[in-house]
């Protein structure tokens, strides 16, 4: 399929299912060697001419703050954190759209309807959770999908008010997951795919330390690697 962040490229996925009793160290062993979750499966990107896709994940016990991190932290604190199970809801479907209309509009999952957008969260077979951050006010702000691993949390998606832009909401939720892995005793928060040539992905590179799955081992990403965003 034509590759959704690098134009003129195409992409190549090794996909597998998540079944059965195992499906929990399946997902723990796939996780550790680059793969992802969507639904039921497992992928890895398997492009036969590119290696642009690098799995990343943060080593949350050695995480680095910064003060532009302290400030969105601070511009935060009046939220209201619930973790539950992966449950979708109409509330978190509207925000969904809000936040597809705004951000990619031009999308796939901008086409997403209340059906898509239910399975995306429910259709589980691994230990996976929904973070839903409130205002004072009771109103939701933000949600991210999360799965649990034996060895940290993977951020599977997540989407907030895209009217809330000075909140760096985007940046809070990965510094919130990298807290509750602290607080778990867990040493990693899996970030997904990190592309050096896509803009969009270059936030991942603030978070320090970072590693990537390279030659089949996790080595560390310095920030010089990425671009500046």
């Amino acid at each position: 399929m034509p590759c959704p962040y690098l134009p003129g490229r195409f992409e190549r996925k090794l996909v597998t299912e998540l079944r059965g009793p195992e499906a929990n160290n399946v997902h723990d062993l796939l996780s550790r060697a680059g793969f992802r979750r969507s639904h039921s499966i497992a992928y890895l990107p398997a492009c036969s001419e590119c290696d642009a896709c690098v799995p990343v994940r943060v080593r949350s016990e050695d995480f680095r703050t910064t003060k532009s991190f302290r400030r969105i932290a601070a511009k935060n604190n009046d939220l209201i954190r619930a973790v539950s199970p992966s449950v979708a809801t109409q509330e978190q479907f509207q925000l969904f759209s809000q936040y597809q209309d705004a951000r990619h509009g031009n999308g796939d999952m901008a086409r997403m309807d209340a059906r898509d957008y239910r399975a995306m969260i429910e259709d589980s077979t691994v230990d996976t959770s929904i973070f839903e951050y409130r205002r004072q006010n009771g109103s939701l702000i933000a949600v991210a999908l999360v799965d649990n691993l034996s060895d940290g949390l993977s951020a599977v998606y997540s989407f907030f008010d895209p009217s809330e832009q000075r909140r760096g909401l985007g940046t809070f939720i990965i510094l919130d997951l990298i807290k509750e892995s602290q607080t778990l005793g867990l040493p990693h928060v899996y970030l997904g795919y990190w592309i050096g040539e896509c803009r969009k992905m270059s936030y991942k590179m603030r978070f320090q330390p970072l590693e990537g799955f390279r030659g089949g081992n996790w080595v560390s990403l310095p920030a010089s690697d990425g671009i500046d965003g």
